[in-house]
């Protein structure tokens, strides 16, 4: 059997070594030139170093590293992609699993194995992946790597991905959920924007640490109850976590939602994810925001819901609440907003909303909804955090202010600006629809106060998705933006396919649903099995009375 998901976790990790290794070969070339250049320009001094952009054999070495990463991220793509066909859509629990005894001492096991749920979030990193490459390329050609360092990392948070997604093991699963830190911490601290990348990058360690501790908290809490961290072996009704008391499962729940809450990310632990996204580079912003917080919602349905069903009752309007809150809150300041990346993040926050919202209403529409809003809202705010990255590669700015009538002058790039935008506010016709829609249906189905408050999301998404791209695009072109450059071949390769992907699944997202519903299926009846068994105990316990 090919070891399918070892090769996707593998490849990556190879290729940023690889790239690293590329970019090193070059760097004493790279010192040299830049030191001579610089003793030239001070009259033969050594006392002032300048900046200067890699040129020569340094350049060369920056281009080959970046075509490397760029080869490694399409072969994990193909991978995934011959993975996905394999994947039997009719056949319920993992699937492409391997386990194999890691740390024997303490039950430590490499476990992986995907079901629909992740198999589709694993899709949508191998996606993106190249496409951020792309978008990325001459982002950082003023840095002494040319950006060979940044690829580098983009490569070894892929892998952390795909690993983070495929764990079938809880310890191993919580090491790539805490390894994911040290890539992003770098792309933003290193490779940001401004000058609060440094705190922005600070902030988001800090909660992101703050929330894995309590994390692992509970990861030992669940192999001190169960006696094993094999996912397969502590879930269901006859799983080794069945029997455990309520109270110390909702403690358990909710070491591990507190952590996803901050990762996914939720109302009131948001706050970092704003000052993330405004400090760093576009590309960055999509690999955050498109895959990395799924990483939450992914947690709350596979590891929440799954491993403490019978601590959930306790849980669902507290999360419900919380959800509206972040649906309608995140929308408002979202308005409110002058910088482009600070919007997007703000829209997220109400997205994310909605994807917790359906996570806890526990129906398979709403469910099934919330997994393929991972999925779309990934390719959604991933085309229109591209599409900003383009103008601030034109401008050297993400205030809203500092454009206006780009229609006029770069046709193209609005147009996307444009498709990327009503996907954001879930238009018919392009993916997230689909997704809002199951959500909103599925929620009715739980409450139908709670579904018309959501629905209040939606109105205001209309207000903010529209009203920047009214001022952003339309109206009088100022002189400084007459000379404005419309999209180039590279640029049109990096944000064609997401636009593809919005139409298509907008159109027939049946293949996704197919991939999702066994799992989300799964995830609902063992809930409905536990409460079962509950309530039998419990009518047991009041007939020996």
């Amino acid at each position: 059997m090919i070891p399918w998901l070892t090769i996707a976790i593998a490849l990556p990790a190879v290729g940023a070594v690889v790239v690293w290794a590329l970019a090193r070969a070059q760097a004493p070339a790279a010192d040299t030139a830049q030191r001579r250049r610089s003793e030239a320009a001070t009259g033969g001094g050594t006392d002032t170093i300048t900046e200067v952009r890699p040129a020569g054999p340094a350049a060369v070495g920056a281009e080959n590293a970046k075509r490397a990463a760029f080869v490694f991220s399409l072969a994990t793509l193909a991978v995934v992609a011959a993975m996905a066909l394999r994947f039997d859509t009719g056949a319920g629990g993992l699937q492409f699993e391997q386990t194999h005894e890691w740390i024997p001492r303490f039950g430590v096991h490499y476990a992986v194995g995907v079901d629909g749920i992740s198999l589709v979030l694993i899709l949508l990193s191998a996606v993106l992946v190249p496409l951020v490459m792309l978008a990325a390329w001459r982002e950082h050609d003023d840095r002494e790597d040319g950006g060979a360092g940044y690829f580098a990392l983009i490569l070894a948070l892929q892998a952390m991905m795909v690993g983070v997604f495929a764990a079938a093991d809880v310890f191993l699963f919580y090491v790539f959920f805490e390894a994911m830190l040290i890539p992003v911490y770098f792309m933003i601290g290193r490779y940001g924007r401004g000058e609060q990348r440094a705190g922005a990058a600070v902030k988001f360690l800090l909660y992101s640490l703050a929330g894995g501790l309590i994390m692992l908290v509970a990861v030992i809490g669940v192999y001190v109850v169960g006696g094993t961290f094999l996912w397969v072996d502590l879930v269901g009704p006859g799983g080794a976590l069945a029997g455990i008391e309520t109270e110390l499962a909702v403690w358990l729940f909710l070491g591990f939602f507190i952590a996803f809450a901050i990762k996914a990310p939720m109302w009131p632990v948001h706050t970092w994810l704003p000052d993330a996204a405004q400090a760093s580079r576009p590309g960055t912003a999509v690999l955050l925001v498109g895959v990395l917080d799924k990483v939450g919602t992914y947690g709350m349905l596979r590891y929440c819901l799954e491993l403490f069903p019978s601590a959930v009752s306790a849980f669902v309007w507290p999360v419900v609440a919380l959800s509206l809150v972040s649906i309608v809150y995140g929308a408002i300041l979202a308005i409110g907003q002058s910088d482009m990346m600070r919007l997007i993040a703000y829209t997220s926050v109400s997205h994310f909303g909605f994807i917790t919202l359906g996570i806890f209403a526990l129906t398979e529409q709403a469910q099934a909804g919330a997994a393929l809003y991972m999925v779309n809202h990934g390719f959604a705010t991933g085309a229109l955090f591209l599409v900003v990255g383009f103008l601030i590669a034109r401008r050297d700015s993400a205030e809203i202010a500092d454009y206006g009538g780009v229609q006029k002058v770069a046709p193209q790039l609005a147009g996307v600006f444009l498709v990327a935008g009503l996907a954001g506010l879930a238009l018919p016709g392009l993916a997230p629809f689909v997704s809002e829609f199951l959500v909103l249906v599925g929620v009715y189905a739980f409450n139908p106060v709670a579904a018309v408050v959501a629905v209040v999301g939606v109105v205001l998404a209309a207000l903010y998705i529209l009203w920047m791209f009214q001022r952003a695009m339309t109206g009088p072109t100022p002189e400084h933006l007459s000379g404005l450059k419309d999209l180039n071949l590279r640029e049109k390769w990096a944000a064609g396919p997401l636009l593809a992907l919005l139409i298509v699944f907008g159109l027939y997202p049946q293949p996704l649903l197919d991939a999702i519903d066994p799992a989300v299926e799964r995830t609902v009846q063992i809930g409905t099995e536990d409460a079962s068994a509950t309530d039998g105990a419990t009518a047991e316990e009041g007939g020996e009375g």
